[in-house]
């Protein structure tokens, strides 16, 4: 699918609750239901007190005369007062219904947009081209997918629900307060400004400390998280101590910063509360002056200091709204960016063409930035079909980037060569088409935290215990696995932390045997392994099926020397070309390193 480009911030909100809208406007409405019915109980009493108790002449909806005449009028309901009970609690009942109604459909609404959001995120970022996870942290990606899509839960769940709620519940309960007092509502609505102005004062700062919080927990996180990781490095040096004290160091500041945030929101409630008993208070005096004087009935009285209480809470709760839109806003942007970055994507008719012919460097030359130092310069070479070509370099001289690029991790610009198969520009592949054909063992092998066994199986669906000990024998690690206490059912741990460095190696040749593809890459993956275990991989390579393509990178000489064509690369330029004997012959820089390797020359032969 063809991405879209998010231009706004609503935009990213109508994307992110695609399949959720219904249950959020549901929650809306029922919260709209729960404030009107919250506001009739007050008239009932007001009319109770006054109408049916003080037996005061008091001016109802005309929509209620038949409703009331049907039960005797205001006699009927005097001599019944468990009438005008059942009434209120029967309101109380549809109120408290609707109030659940709204928590169910909410939490239904964000846990969708959560499940929805994740996976259109995890998707989105599976999708991004290499160069794109270059630029970016994984932890800063981890983050935004994370908290910042839990602030925008709380955005939609909470804020904009409680926005809608209060400025429904505010307008219906002055509109209710008018009728009864327009002198008393004024001095109710002139605390409004008051509350707001003092909730956002105090919620910028309560914000910025929370964001000082968060960034401290993340550093606490990342110092355990190292220390955990790293508790074999740690434990050979004796850090223990050092590291324990810097652990504490950081959880005394993350626990003092936590302090300060509790001390700002103990005194921004305390001081809320006090601005909105001093609301009640004047209301309750002078409301109960007006009642003296006259002016005010019992009922309508009680009626309005419940409006009043009812008017509170939602202003009060305006500074938090208006406190957590702008912090939503940050969260959004950062999710648009994500969003917004272009996808790998196939063009319409890309080719799906054999993948067994020669392989053909033409002229390629490649920089990963626009500002960056040429990384290849002008390379070309042909990769025999069936044959072993090796690939010597120094590090940086552009060896696993020629690689990527075989593999379609990144695409040659315009005018910057070509590279062929069975003469087939791989530019007018189907990219999936090419990275299921070429298996490629990076230089630092990647294990899960599963089985060896899963491990080994999880490039090939179905694949059953047999093949998974065939690739394993041709990567030389079935024989040590069978000294496993579990064989192919050990758990590797994260990251295959159980495993030495060359079982990891062999573990994700084994990987990529499985999938029998036309291209074989080994990209230094050999370094780790002693000479002998070398030796047998490479001879176990040798009698893989002819058609199979393989490529070898390596700084050791020994891995290299029995290829049928060996590139020597300097400064990303191919400086030599030849067999093992030819480039001896050369006198060149291969002879250089191969003498560096094997001072006696046992390498020359």
């Amino acid at each position: 699918m063809k991405d879209q480009t998010l231009s706004s911030r609503g935009s990213v909100l109508l994307r992110l609750v695609h399949g959720s809208k219904r249950f959020f406007i549901a929650s809306v409405l029922f919260a709209w239901m729960t404030s009107l019915l919250d506001l009739i109980n007050p008239k009932i009493i007001s009319f109770t007190v006054d109408a049916v108790i003080g037996e005061s002449q008091v001016s109802i909806p005309g929509f209620l005369n038949p409703l009331i005449s049907k039960v005797g009028g205001e006699e009927g309901l005097r001599n019944n007062l468990g009438m005008i009970a059942l009434a209120i609690l029967t309101i109380a009942l549809l109120a408290g219904s609707c109030r659940y109604a709204f928590r169910v459909m909410n939490f239904k609404g964000q846990e969708r947009m959560l499940k929805n959001t994740r996976t259109l995120l995890y998707r989105h970022i599976t999708s991004l081209p290499l160069t794109w996870h270059n630029q970016n942290h994984t932890g800063d990606i981890i983050q935004r997918c994370t908290s910042d899509v839990d602030v925008i839960r709380s955005f939609l769940s909470d804020h904009i629900t409680t926005l809608i709620r209060m400025v429904v519940s505010i307008l219906l309960s002055i509109a209710f307060m008018l009728s009864i007092s327009w002198k008393l509502t004024l001095m109710v609505c002139c605390f409004i400004p008051v509350i707001i102005l003092f909730s956002y004062f105090f919620h910028i700062r309560i914000e910025a400390s929370f964001q000082k919080v968060d960034e401290m927990e993340g550093h606490l996180s990342a110092v355990a998280q190292e220390n955990l990781t790293g508790v074999r490095v740690v434990r050979a040096f004796g850090r223990e101590n050092y590291e324990r004290k810097r652990f504490e160091e950081s959880n005394e500041e993350y626990t003092g910063l936590w302090k300060y945030l509790m001390h700002l929101l103990s005194l921004f409630w305390a001081t809320g509360d006090a601005i909105s008993g001093l609301q009640t208070l004047l209301i309750l005096l002078i409301g109960a002056s007006y009642c003296l004087a006259g002016e005010l009935t019992v009922g309508n009285y009680i009626a309005f200091l419940s409006y009043s209480a009812m008017l509170s809470g939602p202003v009060r709760m305006l500074g938090r709204v208006i406190s957590g839109m702008s912090r939503s806003g940050v969260s959004i942007d950062r999710i648009r960016y994500i969003l917004n970055a272009p996808s790998e994507v196939n063009t319409q008719g890309e080719d799906k063409p054999d993948m067994t012919g020669d392989i053909v460097f033409e002229h390629v030359a490649f920089r990963y930035g626009e500002n960056d130092a040429d990384v290849l310069q002008d390379i070309s070479f042909t990769a025999k079909a069936g044959k072993v070509t090796g690939i010597l370099g120094s590090t940086g001289s552009g060896k696993s980037t020629l690689m990527y690029l075989l593999c379609r991790l990144y695409d040659l610009p315009d005018n910057s060569g070509r590279i062929l198969v069975g003469g087939k520009d791989i530019a007018s592949m189907d990219r999936k088409w090419v990275r299921e054909h070429v298996g490629i063992v990076l230089q630092e092998p990647y294990l899960f935290s599963k089985t060896l066994g899963e491990n080994i199986a999880m490039t090939k669906a179905g694949a059953d215990m047999e093949q998974i000990r065939e690739s394993a024998r041709i990567a030389a690690l079935d024989e040590t696995v069978t000294h496993f206490a579990k064989g192919y059912e050990t758990d590797v741990g994260e990251r295959g932390v159980t495993l030495s460095g060359g079982q990891k190696q062999r573990t994700a040749i084994a990987q990529t045997l499985m999938r029998h593809t036309p291209i074989t890459i080994l990209d230094d993956s050999l370094s780790a392994v002693d000479t002998e275990t070398d030796a047998k991989i490479r001879l176990a390579l040798d009698n893989m099926p002819e058609h199979s393509t393989k490529i070898l990178i390596s700084h050791r000489i020994t891995t290299l020397m029995h290829a049928d064509t060996i590139l020597v690369l300097d400064k990303g330029k191919v400086v030599e070309q030849g067999t093992h004997a030819e480039l001896i012959a050369k006198n060149g820089l291969y002879k250089k390193i191969c003498d560096m390797q094997s001072p006696e020359g046992a390498l020359e032969t």
